[in-house]
């Protein structure tokens, strides 16, 4: 199965990354505002920008070879989504993790995981289910990922084809919603070789029973892998997120 992974890379020191053109109909203000705004919050939530990573309008306006004014309005669109915090006179700063706060996502995301599996198991094609398996297959696990990134992606992508297939939406994008925002903590649950065998095997019990139709085998099997994430998310500090991250800078942006 064919996997389309979108690569975050750091751009040379004192180049400037271009900008999407505005698109037909918004004004150049707008669509730059939102470019900038989409564009950090991917940073955050793909940890590029560390938690207490301090930003400012004037580094992020030269880096982007714009006015302060669309990055000040982006910079309050991120505070207002509580990814940042501003602070008078000490400038822009990466909200901190708050692991009570990653514990209650993962609390909506099993619901949500829990009910794509069971819709899952009557809607997803054989042919995708298929292609699942042979993906998680452990006897076919390679032996080593030439990106470390690699196996956190698949990891998402194999919840996100379970909601994409239940036929609901609805229920995809909220559990995209919820991921965007657990996914710092979530794809540091990969820390060795025995994590990714684990998460071979859990995932390919989960295909067996799609192929089975087994919904209710298939509730419950997801129930214990997302809580065993879960735990793992529990036992992540601040601290911890901080040395993972801390060969980040703060003007490490998407080209």
């Amino acid at each position: 199965m064919t996997i389309n992974k979108k690569r975050i890379s750091t751009r040379a020191k004192g180049s400037k990354p271009a900008l999407a053109q505005p698109a037909t109909g918004v004004p150049p203000r707008q669509s730059s505002t939102l470019g900038i705004y989409e564009r950090l919050r991917r940073a955050i939530m793909d940890f590029e920008l560390a938690p207490g990573a301090r930003i400012t309008e004037t580094e992020l306006a030269e880096s982007f070879g714009i006015s302060r004014t669309p990055v000040r309005e982006a910079l309050h669109r991120l505070e207002n989504d509580g990814l940042i915090s501003i602070r008078p006179k000490q400038g822009c700063f990466v909200r901190d993790v708050d692991i009570h706060q990653i514990s209650n996502y993962y609390d909506v995301r099993i619901a949500l995981e829990v009910m794509a599996v069971e819709l899952a198991c009557k809607n997803m094609p054989d042919e995708v289910i298929a292609q699942l398996s042979d993906t998680w297959n452990p006897a076919k696990r390679p032996k080593r990922f030439k990106n470390p990134d690699e196996i956190k992606v698949l990891e998402e992508v194999f919840h996100a084809m379970i909601a994409e297939y239940s036929g609901n939406p609805v229920l995809a994008s909220y559990l995209k919603d919820v991921n965007d925002h657990i996914r710092s903590v979530r794809r540091l649950g990969f820390p060795d070789v025995k994590s990714i065998v684990e998460t071979y095997e859990e995932h390919y019990r989960i295909c067996t029973l799609l192929k089975k139709r087994d919904a209710r085998a298939a509730r419950e099997e997801m129930i214990r892998h997302i809580r065993k994430s879960q735990g793992i998310a529990r036992s992540v500090t601040l601290s911890q997120l901080q040395q993972q991250h801390h060969r980040v800078g703060t003007a490490r942006f998407i080209d």
